[in-house]
């Protein structure tokens, strides 16, 4: 399982014109499943991410988790960050998980997310063509892949 957190001032989530997501200050959350991903990995992940030390103290250092600034979060599937440029120029995506595999995960990861974060998270829809807007506050970018728990 993979995730692309970014820490925002703000972030959407739009589809066919519809906004069905916005949050303030928080994270936006981009996640990757595969068929090998696990409950054990939702867990390890979510916890992860809830307790990140990415938002900045009084003194602006990063010390604060999301749980310390009482941050909103959106969780947006996206199956393109298991995408491998190993051969020519076009990404192959064979390694990121089908629906019938990956929704469950997605589902679960989102339910775990909001017990360890503390707070009801947003999100996009699952297969949709989603138009993502964002303000990326730093910018802070983590890529965090749990299968590589470095």
């Amino acid at each position: 399982m993979r995730a692309v957190i970014q820490r925002v001032s703000e972030a959407s989530v739009t589809i066919e014109g519809n906004e069905v997501a916005s949050i303030s200050k928080g994270l936006l959350i981009l996640l990757g499943i595969v068929d090998e991903d696990t409950q054990e990995d939702i867990l390890w992940l979510s916890k992860k991410i809830a307790n990140l030390r990415i938002f900045g103290d009084e003194n602006n250092v990063m010390n604060r988790s999301l749980l310390d600034v009482k941050g909103e979060a959106i969780v947006v599937s996206q199956f393109t960050l298991h995408a491998s440029t190993k051969k020519g120029n076009r990404p192959s995506y064979i390694k990121a998980a089908k629906p019938d595999v990956a929704v469950p995960l997605y589902e679960n990861f989102i339910k775990q997310f909001e017990l360890d974060s503390q707070r009801n998270v947003q999100t996009g829809q699952f297969g949709a063509d989603m138009k993502v807007a964002l303000l990326n506050d730093g910018p802070v970018t983590i890529l965090i892949d749990s299968k590589n728990r470095e």
